[in-house]
């Protein structure tokens, strides 16, 4: 029995991923152990998003075969499809993996230990494309598909919430991403798959679902039967979700602003189960900004989808991503997005001093602003987010929330249960007054128990 250590980059599609590849490995017989412990086998589930996530990525790979230099330590992900030059000429890593083989991880290294130890065999019957080797790296199928790689996810980490992968791809091109190269075209799950995952979880216990994807504002738009009558198919994939029994809650991750209309948020706001909380990608609070970085809306377009979410759902949390710096980003743009963030008043913002990724048209525009004054505009907006979340978290004292339980703590000597509000303000109710993780309670918010907990 071989062991093997998992460690996961990026976002919560790869660490989808990553469940799904420690479940394949457990079903053949594989022992799960610590990353930071010897183990026989290394998996590094890379990112690529930045270039410090390829500096990440690389670190973990040569931290894995320093534990254990006699490990087979396996680079997979999104950094194999944008980095697999510089991961041919590594002698850390042994075997890469591109991002539509994940599923396979168990059987093509059961074919790589077996021509490891001289015996003859066919190529695993799950290969598509061809492989390539350089020293005692393999490369293995990094060409993208054309169809959604399906794989069901039996459970988590988490035993409260669970992350649902719904599509892959994306299809934006952002002036400054990289991310539809290393993750090819939208590619679309179906809806049957997603239920039949949905409801084996929800019989698992899970109370909680998030839909997740690269971009999940682009689901269904691949489907061969696809409506133009405006329907939404996000939209039709929720209304069914919600129909499943013992599902309490469903929560969507990042949107595109376009896709919320006044229509669709009517839908959603008719679905009791919908969390009011949604992350609606920003980047910049200036059209001309917005333009360079070829995002497909502007801030005029923007606001109007915020007030649809405010006019259907009572105190929606609006939360979302800015990046700083952008190239050519003058002084008066900074200032065009700063007024706009206060204008639109988030509960939560996610803040990116711009980093310059090689491949993309941004890393050559002209204009490349200073670290100095990146770091100076993302704490002028560090500083403006902490205030916003406060005021929003603070509207909820002396009011009731429903709170999803979901572990136990210690804050000032004192056991506390702590979960989440459907609008993900994260409530703390006394151990001795709470029931088990995992259950759904009504408390009434009293006050600050820290700066990021409310107390009950």
């Amino acid at each position: 029995m071989k062991s093997v250590a998992l460690h996961n980059l990026g976002c919560k599609v790869n660490s989808y991923e990553t469940e799904v590849m420690q479940q394949k490995l457990v079903e053949k017989g594989y022992r799960i152990v610590p990353f930071d412990t010897r183990a026989d086998i290394y998996i590094v589930n890379t990112c690529t998003v930045t270039n410090i996530a390829d500096r990440k990525s690389r670190q973990m790979l040569h931290r894995a075969k320093q534990l254990n230099p006699e490990a087979v330590v396996v680079a997979v992900g999104c950094y194999v499809q944008t980095g697999q030059e510089s991961l041919m000429k590594d002698n850390s890593v042994d075997l890469c993996i591109g991002n539509n083989r994940k599923r396979d991880i168990a059987e093509i290294l059961e074919e790589y230990f077996r021509r490891q130890g001289g015996e003859a065999g066919e190529k695993p019957s799950c290969s598509r494309t061809e492989e390539k080797t350089l020293g005692n790296t393999t490369i293995l199928d990094i060409a993208h598909t054309l169809e959604y790689e399906e794989a069901q996810l039996a459970g988590t980490a988490e035993h409260t919430r669970v992350y649902i992968k719904i599509q892959d791809g994306c299809n934006q091109f952002c002036s400054y991403c990289a991310i539809p190269y290393a993750r090819g075209r939208v590619r679309s799950r179906r809806l049957s798959d997603i239920l039949t995952e949905v409801q084996a979880l929800t019989k698992a216990g899970y109370r909680e679902i998030v839909l997740t994807g690269i971009h999940i504002s682009s689901y269904g738009i691949d489907f061969e039967d696809r409506a133009y009558d405006g329907s939404s198919r996000l939209t039709e994939l929720v209304e069914a979700l919600h129909e499943v029994p013992g599902i309490q809650r469903i929560r969507l991750s990042s949107l595109e602003p376009r896709v919320v209309t006044k229509e669709t948020a009517r839908r959603l706001a008719a679905l009791p189960k919908v969390c009011p909380h949604f992350h609606l990608s920003l980047q910049s609070g200036c059209d001309t900004t917005l333009r360079r970085m070829n995002r497909h809306y502007t801030t005029g377009e923007y606001y109007t989808s915020v007030e649809y979410l405010r006019s259907a759902f009572e105190r929606p949390a609006i939360t979302t991503d800015v990046i700083v710096g952008f190239p050519g980003e003058t002084e008066a743009e900074f200032r065009q997005t700063k007024e706009f963030l206060e204008k639109v008043g988030f509960y939560e913002m996610h803040i990116f001093k711009y980093s310059r990724r090689g491949g993309t048209s941004a890393a050559d525009m002209p204009g490349q602003v200073s670290e100095q004054i990146k770091r100076q505009r993302s704490n002028e907006l560090l500083a403006m987010e902490k205030e916003q979340s406060k005021s929003f978290r603070r509207a909820y004292i002396d009011r009731e929330a429903e709170v999803l339980l979901e572990e136990t703590v210690e804050v000032g000597g004192e056991l506390w249960r702590v979960g989440h509000t459907k609008d993900y303000v994260k409530v703390a109710v006394r151990a001795d007054e709470a029931p088990s993780a995992n259950t759904v309670v009504r408390v009434k918010v009293r006050g600050f128990l820290t700066d990021e907990v409310m107390q009950s």
